[in-house]
C-alpha cells in the first residue's frame, strides 16, 4: 500500500438488485486494478468498499453511478486505506 492509495464506501441505491450489478462492479474494480468487496445489502442497495489510487476510485464511483438497472443516488465517503484486501470480490448479503 502506498501513499496514494485511498478507500471508498459507496452505498448505490435504486433498482439495483437482481440485474448483474454486483457482477458490473467486480468487473470495473478488476480492470481497474481495485481491490475490496462488493455485496447486496437487506434494504435493496448494493454495498461497495474499494482501495486504489484515487483517479481509479474515481473512475469506479463514476461507473457506479451508470451501472445496470435504474440508480437512484451513490452515496459515498472517502477514509485512508488499510491494505487489508488482496483482490476484489462479492461478499455476501448483508
Amino acid at each position: 500500500m502506498n501513499s496514494e492509495t485511498t478507500r471508498l464506501h459507496a452505498i448505490v441505491q435504486g433498482h439495483v438488485q437482481g440485474v448483474g450489478f454486483r457482477a458490473y462492479v467486480l468487473g470495473r474494480a478488476h480492470a481497474l486494478g481495485l481491490t475490496g468487496w462488493v455485496r447486496n445489502t437487506y434494504q435493496g442497495n448494493v454495498e461497495v468498499v474499494a482501495e486504489g489510487p484515487k483517479p481509479q476510485l474515481l473512475k469506479l464511483l463514476s461507473d457506479l453511478q451508470q451501472g445496470p438497472g435504474y440508480v437512484l443516488n451513490v452515496q459515498h465517503d472517502w477514509d485512508k486505506a488499510t491494505g487489508e484486501f488482496k483482490s476484489f470480490h462479492v461478499e455476501y448479503t448483508r
